[in-house]
């Protein structure tokens, strides 16, 4: 962690995940110690109903929680109506500086708001806005981004700087807390790792609204699935972050997966098999890349919370392979099974993903009740 990260750290308490404003998009809690959501954002014409609903049931599919779509005419507000009568996801409308879209989209039966008060610059309008959330019973998230912030802020913080992000925050929650509503989530995204965690960090010591997470504009490839996970686990590790959403250049179903994996390996949710892989070195003794995709693969199916492990030599492999829930490590010509840390029998290498994926099934039904 860098020194300026341990610097802000060490100038207060911060307001921790169980202890943020609980608000519910739908029939999905944010804050208050609840499980962290994953969002996702459509990448269709919202207006285009056929192929926005499509692609929202692909990323329910593959684990997300709650589904934002653009609104940036009146053809896509309406479609939120027909759109909501197909899909049980919640729905965020993604509004920019029009209070009329907005209303709309909160009259077609949006689950939250993503907006900028700050864009709305008359107070009528903004009030609207608001009694209209409040009567529906919808959050309003405030969303901060660093290359959208207001002139006299950059002047005066001498550019997007954390501190200059917070203010922003800050500015834009007062206006909402003025007209009587605190049912808000904040988020405050950068593309720069350190600077998008030190502004979370300094909100975080200030306020206890429930917070979004994510590195905006994280770029594509591997690349931006490093940035993301890096920026993202980092935020999350320090026991802050209420929701998250990851932000990759192509589809959005990959945005979900690598969100679970993050999730999934600082323990905050369970998300059915981790296959565990030893890097391969020259003691190797089996495939480990070539069986350790075959086993994920065919595994996807369960959706208990499984670890397997599949270990290379004799090294490390069995002690590796016992702290799973399911291993194997090579004995010369054969492969140990264990399960639960013990070994159960020995077995022919070209038996060892029909017994691991067969093991894996029944462990999932005998512990969970469920594959």
């Amino acid at each position: 962690m860098s020194v300026r990260l341990y610097e802000v750290l060490s100038r207060g308490e911060l307001t921790t995940r169980e202890n943020t404003r609980r608000v519910h998009v739908g029939g999905v809690a944010i804050g208050g110690g609840a499980p962290i959501p994953i969002q996702s954002m459509t990448r269709t014409k919202t207006e285009d109903v056929g192929a926005t609903v499509k692609q929202i049931l692909k990323l329910k599919q593959v684990g997300c929680d709650i589904v934002r779509l653009a609104v940036p005419n009146e053809r896509a507000a309406k479609a939120l109506k027909e759109i909501k009568l197909c899909v049980d996801v919640p729905i965020v409308a993604d509004i920019h500086f029009s209070a009329k879209l907005a209303l709309m989209a909160i009259e077609a039966g949006a689950d939250k708001v993503r907006l900028n008060p700050g864009n709305i610059r008359e107070k009528a309008k903004l009030r609207d806005v608001v009694k209209a959330a409040l009567e529906r019973s919808i959050p309003i998230r405030v969303g901060v981004n660093a290359g959208s912030l207001n002139p006299e802020l950059l002047h005066k913080y001498g550019g997007p700087t954390p501190q200059a992000m917070v203010e922003c925050a800050a500015l834009e929650i007062a206006q909402l807390e003025r007209l009587g509503f605190y049912d808000i989530v904040v988020s405050l995204k950068s593309s720069d790792v350190i600077e998008t965690a030190l502004a979370y960090i300094t909100f975080a010591q200030r306020f206890q609204y429930p917070l979004h997470v994510g590195i905006t504009e994280a770029g594509v490839g591997d690349e931006g699935i490093a940035v993301s996970a890096v920026g993202i686990g980092t935020i999350l590790s320090l026991g802050i972050g209420d929701t998250v959403r990851v932000s990759l250049a192509g589809e959005p179903e990959r945005e979900v997966e690598l969100a679970r994996m993050i999730l999934r390996s600082l323990k905050l949710r369970d998300f059915g098999v981790r296959v565990i892989a030893c890097p391969m070195c020259g003691r190797h003794e089996i495939d480990v890349k070539e069986l350790a995709e075959k086993v994920r693969e065919m595994t996807q199916h369960i959706k208990a919370p499984l670890n397997i492990a599949v270990m290379g030599c004799h090294v490390n492999g069995p002690g590796e392979a016992k702290m799973a829930d399911i291993g194997i490590a090579p004995l010369r010509e054969k492969v140990i099974l264990f399960m639960r840390g013990k070994p159960i029998k020995t077995i022919p290498k070209e038996r060892a993903l029909e017994e691991l994926v067969s093991l894996s099934e029944r462990l999932a039904e005998e512990a969970y009740g469920r594959i």
